[in-house]
């Protein structure tokens, strides 16, 4: 098997194409991610928009989730043409070791950036309780459940990145997958 070139598809195609997590310079994240794509592979760069005031009028600019990441779905054994990549600084993992991520953690956070549901950048969360939620256009998107103050939010994770973003949902649509304590919320909070 060859090396996927310039202009290739590299789609999910087979189960030996999985996702990862590619380091980046803060700032470089677009210009990776439409390389990767002009290269032919399956890139994602989540944004958020936020309204930015210069010293003359606002500007809205689009932010990464993530900064300093991009996801990519590639071979880990074909991974050089990535690794080429200029903006590239390496694939994120332990030691030499590659590690993927869940399609299930791409997919809940595609789910938030394609619905326009308002999400915002949060610190990574181990703790809480494992829901799915139910309704609406985020359904199906599993997370953590969490109280903040007087509004339910389902935080949204990339384990390997130790990064979260959150999205406010209605208690009700959402139902509980496993029971795991709370106390170090508790304790935060």
């Amino acid at each position: 098997m060859m090396a996927p070139g310039p202009g290739s598809s590299v789609g999910r195609q087979s189960d030996s194409h999985l996702w990862f997590a590619l380091k980046t310079r803060v700032g470089d994240e677009q210009s990776v991610n439409d390389l990767l794509s002009f290269k032919g592979f399956e890139a994602f760069l989540p944004l958020y928009q936020l309204r930015k005031k210069w010293s003359d009028r606002y500007k809205t600019v689009n932010l990464p989730y993530f900064p300093g990441y991009v996801f990519c779905s590639f071979d880990p054994r074909f991974r050089l043409p990535v690794l080429t990549t200029p903006g590239v600084q390496f694939v994120v993992g332990y030691g030499k070791q590659l590690v993927s991520i869940e399609d299930r953690e791409i997919d809940a956070i595609r789910k938030v950036v394609s619905s326009g549901v308002p999400a915002t950048t949060c610190t990574f969360l181990s703790v809480g309780e494992k829901v799915r939620i139910t309704e609406g256009s985020l359904c199906g998107a599993e997370g953590l459940l969490v109280r903040l103050k007087s509004s339910w939010r389902v935080v949204l994770s990339v384990t390997l990145l130790q990064r979260s973003i959150y999205v406010e949902v209605d208690q009700s649509a959402v139902e509980l997958i496993a029971q795991q304590p709370l106390r170090q919320l508790r304790a935060a909070g």
